[in-house]
């Protein structure tokens, strides 16, 4: 065999050597009968995986299972393609100098395609590990976007690295000037990154979780519709959307009316009725009044009870539950007019406050 012909590679058959000098003579034919053998094999290997493995994930109720078997094929076949494209382009004879390019370029291309394979496991693989409660408590819904985060950072680091390794690149400089300018970045987008940092505690305390009602001490109070990295998004009754700094967020004091070991909430209906009132009546009508609204629970029962003695009246408290903290005001108006008219036809007298003016002397 001419010595400028490829030599045949030593994991080829000594029964096909024959074959390979035949078609050593025509490179061009040789790396396309390399390429569509590798591309053939690529083929049947990844066919053999989804066969065999859909055959247990189909055992399974969810779907993310055959996710994660495809996106696993699919890396299988990425590296068993780049194996077969790189022995195409050596078969080639293109030259040191040309083969060293195309093949890191074709790495280049394999680590893209990886990093993205990756990210798409990482997300499959964390909503996998977060349904199963009872062994890793930790990845919950809604720590999911912060761990999401956290493997998208290392899986693009790891990816950056390694094509900086493929180009013969040194990181050091880089890492460096990335040190540099994340100082800078650091001073300017300071309330940038503080919002950053307090989602990612949001995130893992779960102080409120989308839909809960909250009221803050600043006054706002509404539904959670989204808790994201930089801000809360709050929905008033008003159907207005209040978007909230995290790292506001994170240094508010916040009531979670949706909380708690109930999934109700207590009003408080506050009414004083004159001295000489008969009290049993009154603490029967208040609670005739909240039974009788059918918005209000019947378990835990209502409840009636004296709060004290003022300048003018017997003041009562009437505490009931209700299962939506956003209803309060409407139920609030509703309890209140039910009192004054059952007071009104029992004869019971609302007080209000009154001062005698006892002249000792005329001027």
């Amino acid at each position: 065999m001419p010595s400028n012909l490829p030599v045949p590679p030593a994991w080829l058959p000594d029964a096909l050597n024959g074959a390979w000098d035949f078609l050593a003579r025509y490179p061009t034919v040789l790396s396309v009968v390399v390429l569509l053998v590798g591309l053939a094999l690529v083929v049947a290997v990844r066919q053999f995986i989804l066969f065999w493995g859909l055959k247990i994930t189909t055992r399974t109720a969810t779907e993310l299972d055959e996710q994660l078997l495809h996106i696993i094929a699919g890396v299988v076949a990425l590296i068993m393609g780049y194996i077969a494209l790189v022995v195409a382009v050596q078969v080639l004879g293109l030259g040191s100098f040309a083969e060293m390019v195309v093949i890191r370029l074709l790495m280049s291309i394999l680590i893209l395609q990886l990093i993205r394979a990756a990210m798409r496991a990482s997300n499959v693989g964390l909503v996998i590990l977060g349904r199963v409660r009872n062994r890793f408590p930790i990845v919950e819904e809604r720590t999911i976007p912060l761990f999401d985060l956290v493997m998208t950072v290392i899986i693009l680091a790891i990816g950056a690295y390694a094509l900086l390794q493929v180009w013969s690149i040194d990181p050091t400089a880089w890492l460096a000037s990335a040190g540099i300018i994340g100082i800078a970045v650091g001073f300017a987008a300071r309330d940038t990154l503080a919002n950053l940092f307090a989602g990612f505690f949001i995130i893992a305390d779960a102080p409120y979780s989308i839909s809960d009602y909250i009221v803050l001490s600043s006054g706002e109070r509404g539904f959670v519709v989204n808790v994201g990295i930089r801000s809360t998004r709050l929905r008033t009754r008003d159907d207005v959307e209040i978007i909230i700094p995290n790292s506001e967020m994170a240094n508010a004091k916040i009531i979670n009316e949706s909380g708690g070991i109930r999934d109700r909430y207590r009003l408080r209906i506050k009414v004083g009725v004159a001295y000489g009132s008969d009290l049993d009546q009154v603490c029967a009508l208040l609670d005739q009044v909240a039974h009788a609204h059918a918005e209000v629970a019947k378990s835990p029962k209502p409840r009636v009870r004296l709060r004290g003695f003022g300048d003018s009246s017997v003041d009562f408290e009437l505490l009931c539950w209700i299962r939506n903290p956003a209803d309060r005001g409407r139920i609030s108006h509703d309890l209140y007019m039910a009192t004054y008219k059952a007071f009104d036809r029992d004869a019971i007298v609302i007080p209000f406050p009154q001062r005698d003016l006892w002249v000792k002397q005329m001027p």
